[in-house]
């Protein structure tokens, strides 16, 4: 039974192996003198403003899953379309549901104003975004 395993054992030590000797290597020669410039932080050649932990508003991750969602779909379009001759009239009505329901969900987020940079009825931040209201 050992014999069977061998070569899936050998191949995980090869894979430990092939990470662990170059970061030990590293670290035994490559030089360290950290610094205070160095160790700061880098922004673009820009001078660093403020802390690293700021909070970034929920609507960049929401859109960014949004677009990922979207972008996914080229994935599975892109395939089907070089071969869309081949498959015949079942694989069109596949990707017509698949497609469907994309776009249900499309319209869904666009309902919620997801897609919305700024929000002017928001719920518990009103006041930051007050003067948007107003002419």
């Amino acid at each position: 039974m050992i014999q069977d395993f061998g070569a899936v054992l050998l191949f995980i030590l090869l894979g430990i192996i092939l990470v662990a000797f170059p970061l030990a290597l590293q670290w035994l020669l490559a030089p360290s003198k950290p610094t205070r410039e160095k160790l700061d932080t880098y922004e673009c050649g820009e001078k660093p403003e403020g802390p690293a932990w700021v909070q970034f508003n929920i609507r960049f991750y929401v859109v960014a899953l949004i677009f990922l969602i979207f972008d996914v779909e080229v994935v599975f379009l892109f395939p089907w379309a070089m071969v869309f001759k081949d498959i015949g009239l079942v694989a069109f009505v596949e990707m017509a549901l698949f497609l469907l329901i994309l776009i249900v969900g499309l319209a869904y987020v666009w309902i919620k104003a997801d897609l919305d940079w700024v929000k002017l009825k928001v719920k518990y931040a009103a006041g930051r975004y007050k003067h948007l209201g107003k002419d």
